[in-house]
């Protein structure tokens, strides 16, 4: 039984609440536990320069902490300067919602997706991207309803989903809080779409080594984590999933 009650391939409580800002085309408060991130969808109509009369759409992110998610206050970023860390993170997210996208299908526009966690219990990144996918779906269908695109579904290749798992004391553990990460001498995160197929698989010994028969066993937890976030995900968006 580990800290909270959950068993080890247990997630945390989770929830999606959709329009949760008014002003963006799509927004979605995702709760992982503790774990809080807003995540919105603005839509800009333009792109890069190297699209520029291409024909084609672009997706980009970017991923903050606020100060009071932390037990300690986390600094803004400033100047235009971004921690390693939040680079590494908003670069996952923007590849792992490209995976998935028809850019070509969006026109000459620009999707921005921000990811700014409130509070932050462990799996940060991966709530982002959770909720990025739902708060993309209904920027999808705010083009939709000005008839600038056919619709989310014409839009969207798959669903995309991500969770954590590591092994904290010897034992293979699904989607870690704070103080399970922090204890884990593997640390790992996943990327799946929704029809089975890997975007990203992270994994890293911390002052330790992992074996094949333990990286299986953590792949096997995440499998079954993504299947259910997607449940809860189309389950979050109702009439508006998407995809069969």
């Amino acid at each position: 039984m580990r800290s909270d009650g959950r068993n080890a391939s247990e997630l945390r409580p989770m929830s999606f609440t959709r329009k949760f800002t008014g002003q963006a085309a799509g927004s979605v408060l995702v709760s992982m536990g503790r774990t809080s991130v807003l995540c919105t969808c603005s839509i800009e109509e333009k792109v890069p320069p190297f699209l520029e009369g291409k024909g084609k759409g672009w997706l980009s992110a970017e991923y903050s902490m606020l100060p009071g998610s932390t037990s300690s206050r986390k600094a803004r970023d400033k100047g235009g300067k971004v921690d390693g860390r939040s680079v590494e993170i908003q670069r996952l997210i923007g590849r792992s919602l490209r995976a998935i996208i028809h850019l070509d299908k969006i026109g000459e526009r620009t999707l921005w997706i921000d990811c700014d966690v409130l509070e932050a219990d462990g799996g940060t990144r991966t709530a982002s991207i959770n909720g990025a996918f739902v708060a993309l779906v209904d920027a999808l269908d705010h083009l939709k309803s000005k008839k600038l695109i056919p619709g989310a579904g014409a839009v969207l290749q798959d669903s995309v989903a991500a969770i954590s798992m590591g092994i904290v004391h010897g034992r293979p553990l699904l989607d870690l809080c704070y103080k399970e990460d922090a204890e884990a001498e593997v640390d790992s995160n996943l990327v799946m779409t929704g029809s089975g197929e890997f975007i990203e698989i992270q994994g890293s010994g911390e002052e330790a080594v992992f074996n094949e028969k333990q990286l299986g066993s953590l792949l096997k937890l995440g499998k079954q984590g993504i299947k259910e976030i997607i449940q809860k995900q189309k389950k979050a968006l109702g009439s508006n999933w998407p995809l069969d």
